[in-house]
């Protein structure tokens, strides 16, 4: 098979090291990818949102599947394009149509999707412009802290947990004052739930699924999570207080119910669907959904597959899933993300990447994500977060050892990562 993966990070190069391990996969293309990327298979400069190219690429180089990993182009309607386009439409596209995508493309959709399915979730509420003193009025009936959210994509910014009142209502003026743009032209403001955040995998043909691994990451920039919220620091699998009960209750109460919608709205869904969950005293809520794998969860989630993931995609492209979550190893994964100086903030970009060939695949899993390579054979960061550095072991201490030791062979200056990822689950 060929194969096309679109995306650029942590989470597109993890899926290419895991797709070029099957005996299926022939030739292997990232667009636009990384330095990883470029350094391991073909990178292909594409811009993701340019469906026409994208699909004049897929049909000139035939192209059997195209997994996509970020939101954007499946929000944009990707998956629904190449089905309309006689040339593409035999291609196997690993991701919803535009309809489906709204689960993750606007806040309000997937809320109402929710409460229509009986999925348990915060209280909220949706607010368009010109509805600003109904939203003040709504935050008098919940306790503070306060969620807001930008109904659409705001690139990982727009969703706002704020301390107090004062603080809650400015932000409410200026997200309908259009702060992201049209992201918040619609607000939606949920109860605070208080527990402990977990991540949920699926791969469905939208009636048939099979769970992944489930993880943990860490959203805070500082340590002891503090600081902003950023696109993950790092991330544990298997999740550590993941008990049989919680899991069955996910599965029973979240997993079933959210297929169920999807088949009685008749939506077309081959792909990967994301459960971000909250545990509340042993029940489980959805806090979001994502059309498409984690990162940097999928760094610890994908190396713990036991099966292969590209015979599991052309399955679930097909409509024949088979039951039964994916086997796993019994390793235990951790990662850490090595970020410039500055992240989430302004940064520098262009600073020499060195040590990479220290890091040894036996030892250490490295995933570039805000790289590229350059001429002169050298590789340069090119965003925010630069590597995701991933350790397998028998233990969570272990795996916690090894991805550590992975990150101090690295260098780049700025480079900064947190020290307690796991902190505070390594026995004591």
């Amino acid at each position: 098979m060929n194969i096309l993966i679109l995306g650029s990070g942590g989470r597109e190069h993890a899926l290419a090291w895991t797709v070029a391990q099957s005996p299926r996969c022939e030739k292997l293309y990232c667009a636009p990818g990384n330095g990883g990327t470029a350094a391991a298979y073909e990178n292909v400069a594409l811009d993701p949102m340019d469906f026409k190219a994208v699909g004049r690429f897929c049909a000139a180089q035939k192209m059997d599947m195209l997994i996509v990993g970020p939101e954007a182009p499946l929000v944009g309607g990707i998956a629904d394009y190449f089905a309309q386009e006689e040339a593409l439409r035999h291609i196997a596209v690993m991701g919803p149509g535009q309809t489906a995508a709204q689960l993750e493309g606007s806040k309000r959709y997937a809320k109402e999707f929710m409460a229509e399915n009986g999925i348990p979730t915060a209280r909220y509420r949706a607010f368009e412009q010109g509805q600003e003193a109904d939203a003040l009025a709504f935050l008098g009936e919940l306790a503070p802290p306060y969620v807001l959210k930008a109904d659409g994509l705001a690139g990982g910014k727009g969703v706002l947990i704020l301390p107090d009142r004062a603080a809650a209502e400015e932000e409410v003026s200026a997200m309908l004052s259009g702060k992201f743009g049209k992201a918040s032209h619609t607000l939606v403001i949920e109860e605070f739930l208080a527990g402990r955040e977990f991540s949920v995998f699926a791969l469905t043909d939208g009636q048939h699924y099979r769970l992944l691994p489930a993880a943990v990451d860490y959203k805070r920039r500082g340590e002891g999570d503090t600081g902003l919220n950023t696109g993950g620091m790092g991330a544990l699998s298997p999740v550590p207080f993941m008990s049989e009960a919680l899991w069955a209750r996910v599965e029973t109460e979240i997993v079933k119910p959210t297929l169920a919608g999807l088949q009685r709205r008749e939506l077309d869904y081959r792909g990967f669907l994301f459960f971000g969950l909250m545990e509340v005293n042993g029940a489980p809520y959805v806090i979001e959904y994502n059309v498409r794998l984690g990162d940097p969860e999928a760094e610890v989630v994908l190396p713990r597959l036991e099966e292969d993931l590209l015979e599991a995609c052309q399955q679930a492209w097909e409509g024949k899933l088979p039951p039964g979550p994916f086997v796993e190893k019994e390793d235990e994964a951790a990662t850490v993300v090595a970020v410039m100086e500055g992240y989430p903030g302004s940064y520098p970009k262009g600073k020499a990447i060195t040590g990479l060939s220290d890091v040894t695949e036996k030892d250490t899993l490295l995933f570039q994500a805000g790289t590229r390579q350059e001429a002169d054979g050298k590789t340069y960061t090119a965003g925010g977060r630069v590597l995701a550095l991933t350790g397998l072991g028998k233990t969570r201490e272990a795996a916690l050892e090894i991805c550590y030791a992975g990150a101090r062979k690295v260098c780049f200056e700025g480079i900064d990562y947190r020290r307690d990822i796991g902190g505070e689950w390594r026995k004591k």
